[in-house]
């Protein structure tokens, strides 16, 4: 498997989390948007661990296939979309602010989530980590042009489903108000239209110490729902002609739910599961 001995690196080369944070800030606070300046490659430079993005809608899965990367290539899995959670439950000074966006379905803006993705960056670095995936970072192609001044990306992995999937798949989300955990509770199975094969997703149901425990989150009302994805049709999709420019980017069609989509992206990437764990254990 030829892909995976390259994935695993040193890391003198990289570039240090602290600059990235200092750089992100300054980028960011900058009056005018510097035009976007490419130094694409499409092999992964020597000194670090990959560098990826994973776009797609909002309830694509995008958490659930970032974190089981994570785990497999030991890399750390950075949601911004847990980043604005974790403020939203803190008294910290961004929390009130965030309330108001999140409930009206609008995006963060770029200043609130560099700001925690840089607090997030520091924090890694101080711990050791070496190159991340990121999850919901960037959004736009503002913050894609912010994110290339600072650092390379290797590879960005686009996940895909039909609107009507999921808008179903959000509404049968539910968390764990114990112990924190994600299950869903909705049982997908749409035909497929224009030659498009059907997609099939079983629940994902909780064990029984968390089933009495089982919250919705405020913004999984349907009609929350249809406006991220409209707003993500609209704000966000250009990211992925920002990158497919850069011939950076992977699209991949979800055919169902884990048990079938796993093993397909593991193919997608020329990952094998056990393959990787072994290299990194050596």
């Amino acid at each position: 498997m030829a892909a995976v001995p390259r994935l695993f690196r040193s890391s003198s080369s990289a570039p240090s989390f602290s600059l990235i944070r200092r750089s992100l800030s300054s980028v960011a606070a900058a009056q005018s948007p510097k035009p976007h300046q490419s130094n694409a490659s499409s092999t992964i430079p020597a000194g670090r661990n990959v560098q990826w993005v994973f776009l797609g809608c909002p309830g694509v899965g995008k958490g659930t296939y970032a974190s089981r990367l994570s785990d497999l290539l030991g890399v750390p899995h950075i949601a911004t979309g847990d980043l604005v959670r974790e403020e939203l439950s803190s008294s910290g000074p961004l929390s009130k602010e965030l309330v108001e966006i999140v409930n009206q379905g609008k995006l963060v803006s770029d200043e609130i989530i560099i700001n925690l993705l840089s607090k997030r960056l520091e924090m890694g670095e101080v711990n050791g980590e070496s190159g991340f995936i990121l999850d919901g970072f960037p959004r736009t192609v503002r913050q894609a042009e912010i994110l290339d001044e600072v650092t390379d990306i290797d590879l960005v992995v686009n996940l895909k489903l039909p609107e009507s999937v999921l808008v179903e798949k959000c509404l049968g989300r539910r968390i764990c108000g114990q112990c924190g955990k994600n299950f869903n509770v909705a049982t997908i199975n749409v035909k497929g239209e224009n030659g498009n094969p059907d997609i099939t997703m079983a629940p994902l149901p909780p064990p029984p110490q968390c089933a009495s425990k089982l919250i919705t989150r405020s913004d999984d009302t349907e009609a929350i729902i249809k406006e991220r994805l409209h707003v993500y049709d609209e704000k966000s999709q250009p990211v992925e002609g920002f990158y497919r420019d850069q011939g950076k980017l992977l699209e991949f069609n979800l055919p169902g739910g884990i048990p079938e989509s796993w093993p397909k992206l593991l193919e997608a990437l020329n990952l094998d599961d056990n393959e990787v764990k072994q290299y990194a254990t050596a």
